[in-house]
């Protein structure tokens, strides 16, 4: 069986004497190549499983592997960026990079860090507390793609940018990552841009993951319809329903039936899929077999699992 980028079983973190759970029963697999969307509403458990994910923060129960590897183990193939981009703000670009290269002796690749920097124009004297945010990001881009990691973790990596530097560095991105073949995780709240950057979904929420998969599988184990209002069939999987005076449209699980009654059914975008089931909790979670640990290897159809 091949080994998985990452592979979570009743993963969960529990912060302070108060006992509160960050994260929770999480359950899941992502296959190593893919790159993954991370997203859910805030609070739902997202930076801490990156943490944990990076090795950085201790799960209180449950296993986690990457590359097959405890995080602790697999350090330097895993490079994690967090929301604050920490680098050092009296060095230099140029001093950046080669502090990089010292960390990361035997797996850093001077060229690619050198292109990305290169690819926005940076001047290598200038000092890191000089760059604007979007320079910032570049260079903490550099300093993760350098390290050539089979496995990349970005935790809102552009969430301070505008929309025009947001697409060129997403594209920088997943250019080095796809010719690497890295896996990526990132987590955003910008789910419109997602739609045609990632091939893999994972949908957190109460420190769990309630969606999980391949995002052409989960779209395509939905179905989207529109028509009068009319009553739903009692075995029909319902996501979400809204009704606007004599319309209705639903958000269902396609659960390998075909749709019944007069309706229009349509397959719902990336953006509406994931928002109608964070509006929606009460939904049964979903993975496809490829994201389930239980399944362990690629399948065809989606599986319903137990909250």
């Amino acid at each position: 069986m091949t080994i998985a980028a990452i592979e979570a079983v009743g993963l969960g973190k529990r912060y302070g004497r108060s006992g509160k759970w960050a994260v929770q029963d999480c359950s899941f697999r992502l296959p190593q190549g893919r790159i993954c969307a991370l997203v859910g509403p805030n609070g739902a458990g997202k930076s801490t499983l990156l943490g944990q994910l990076a090795g950085l923060v201790r799960p209180t129960r449950g296993e986690l592997r990457v590359m097959g590897r405890t995080p602790g183990t697999a350090r330097e193939q895993i490079a994690f960026l967090a929301q604050e981009k920490p680098l050092y703000p009296q060095f230099t670009v140029a001093e950046t990079l080669r502090m990089g290269q010292e960390l990361n002796p035997g797996r850093w690749d001077a060229g690619r860090a050198a292109r990305i920097v290169a690819d926005g124009g940076l001047d290598l004297g200038l000092k890191v507390r000089e760059l604007s945010g979007g320079q910032r990001t570049r260079v903490a881009l550099a300093l993760c793609l350098g390290k050539q990691p089979d496995l990349l973790l970005l935790d809102e990596p552009m969430a301070d940018l505008d929309p025009l530097a947001r697409h060129q560095l997403m594209g920088n991105l997943l250019a080095e990552a796809g010719e690497s073949g890295t896996s990526v995780v990132i987590s955003s709240h910008i789910l419109a841009e997602l739609e045609g950057a990632c091939d893999y979904l994972l949908l957190m929420e109460g420190g769990r993951i309630r969606l999980g998969g391949e995002s052409e599988e989960l779209l395509a184990a939905h179905a989207l319809l529109s028509g009068p209002v009319a009553e739903l069939d009692a075995d029909t999987t319902v996501v979400e329903s809204k009704v606007t005076g004599r319309h209705m449209t639903a958000l269902i699980r396609r659960d390998a039936k075909p749709v019944g009654g007069d309706w229009e059914v349509d397959e719902p975008t990336l953006e509406e899929l994931l928002l109608a089931h964070m509006r929606s909790p009460q939904a049964p979670p979903l993975l496809t077999p490829s994201a389930d640990p239980r399944c362990g290897v690629a399948g065809r159809s989606a599986t319903e699992v137990r909250a």
